[in-house]
């Protein structure tokens, strides 16, 4: 599903792939990219497309809480967190494709934990990054 206006474009420029650099039109991020060890590399100082992912991702969903949460009238603390994991491994039934799977642990301190399900709901539905992967990969939210 396409989208009807930009409001915002980011621009990054990555070379070497999983071993070399990624950086931003704005030089805000500039950070070298490693394989980690579990998928053959050397691992290092180095980030890795799932780790930022999984920052891009669970940052994204506390700002779909917090809009969610605004649109309901509802206080949402601000040490909401969220510990993210992205996984990487073959794809069953496709020879040689690799593909990624996503699971959020959600901390709400101080939220009822069942307004807190229903707020995290919602926000899957509003969220881009959910709104991207819904279908294509597995995720899982978890409300602790």
């Amino acid at each position: 599903m396409a989208i009807d206006k930009a409001l915002y474009t980011a621009h990054a420029t990555s070379t070497g792939g999983r071993v070399g650099t990624t950086e931003s039109s704005d030089g805000v991020i500039k950070m070298s990219l490693t394989t980690p060890k579990e998928l053959g590399g050397a691992g290092g100082n180095g980030t890795n497309p799932e780790q930022l992912f999984a920052s891009g991702y669970s940052a994204c969903f506390i700002g779909a809480m917090k809009a969610v949460a605004a649109r309901q009238k509802l206080s949402l603390p601000a040490d909401v967190s969220i510990k993210a994991e992205v996984s990487i491994g073959p794809m069953t039934g496709k020879e040689g494709a690799f593909g990624i799977a996503v699971a959020m642990a959600i901390h709400v301190p101080g939220m009822d934990k069942a307004a807190a399900e229903k707020l995290v709901a919602v926000a899957h539905e509003v969220c881009p990054y959910s709104n991207a992967t819904r279908g294509n990969i597995d995720v899982t939210l978890t409300v602790l």
